[in-house]
């Protein structure tokens, strides 16, 4: 099996709120950390990949946010005239004026049309070896086959010609395990749970895309032992007059309601959220690589929790 940040393209996707940004931020980070240049793109349009980082908005000409490490957001205008250029030799211009509407036209008429030109940018960089590692912050995990399965939607479509070539070279570098692979962040949760599995079978069965990893975000401590949590439920349902709780409300001056309340969540929450773990260890492909990364308790998420994650990341991957 390829190491995960030995591939080459990295498209990762996940049910939306499970952090899946964070993960393609992190990882994209841990691998410019190992020596890697290294490209990330935001393909979903949020724009907020720079807040990662704590950098300038990024745009489609990317730029050097930290050392090794560009970063860039999709605009597939911007993907069309760059493609016009390379391939049909059409100089760079500000606006594509009736070609950009034609463009529209055919997109709208010939589904994929788009989706190769995103899928197609990255998979152009990977060709031409201009990075060691491309990480995609791709859509979400409802659009993401859709968008992996495009040339080989279009080349079922157009047989011969410029076309079919230029879909035969990105269908072998998607194919190619040691390339290219697909990370599905999920959390500890029924519902990304649910959407990781059918996911990860409609990979395999709709795509020629290998499935890397999985990545199970905010996952809660184990904050207690068996002992303590026995300790926890007799201070609670302990009988008599005093009780021990209104003991320790005197001894400390203030009610210990609220520290037993939330030691019994954290212990329902982490059993609850263990089910769902060992649903996902069970039913994902035989050999699927499954990380885990810790709730870091943040109510923002700048360069240090990034390289908090990318740490934990890397501790998961054995670097």
């Amino acid at each position: 099996m390829t190491e995960l940040l030995d591939r080459k393209l990295l498209f990762v996707t996940g049910k939306g709120g499970v952090g899946k940004t964070t993960i393609a931020a992190s990882l994209a980070l841990l691998a410019a950390q190992q020596g890697k240049r290294t490209l990330v793109a935001e393909v979903d349009a949020k724009g907020n990949l720079a807040d990662f980082y704590e950098t300038g908005p990024t745009a489609f000409k990317e730029r050097e946010v930290l050392p090794g490490l560009f970063a860039m957001s999709m605009n597939t205008e911007d993907s069309l005239k760059e493609y016009l250029s390379l391939q049909l030799k059409i100089p760079l211009i500000a606006r594509i004026g009736p070609l950009a509407r034609t463009f529209d036209f055919v997109a709208n008429a010939a589904p994929g049309v788009k989706e190769i030109l995103t899928i197609g940018k990255f998979l152009w960089e990977v060709r031409e070896h201009h990075y060691d590692l491309v990480v995609v912050d791709s859509v979400a995990s409802g659009h993401i086959v859709g968008q992996l399965a495009a040339p080989q939607a279009i080349q079922e479509l157009v047989q011969v010609g410029m076309v079919k070539d230029q879909t035969g070279w990105m269908i072998d570098l998607l194919a190619d395990a040691r390339t290219t692979g697909a990370v599905i962040v999920a959390a500890p949760e029924e519902m990304p749970v649910n959407e990781t599995l059918e996911l990860a079978a409609k990979l395999q069965s709709d795509t020629v895309v290998d499935l890397a990893a999985v990545v199970v975000n905010r996952v809660l401590p184990e904050l207690f032992g068996r002992g303590e949590e026995e300790v926890f439920a007799d201070l609670v349902g302990h009988t008599g007059s005093p009780t021990p709780e209104e003991v320790l409300d005197r001894v400390l001056g203030t009610s210990v309601r609220p520290i037993l309340d939330g030691a019994q969540l954290a212990v329902t929450l982490r059993r609850t959220r263990g089910v769902h773990l060992a649903r996902l260890r069970e039913e994902l492909p035989v050999g699927t690589p499954l990380l885990y990364v810790p709730y870091l308790f943040q109510r923002s998420h700048g360069v240090r929790a990034t390289r908090q994650v990318a740490e934990h990341l890397a501790e998961e991957l054995g670097h």
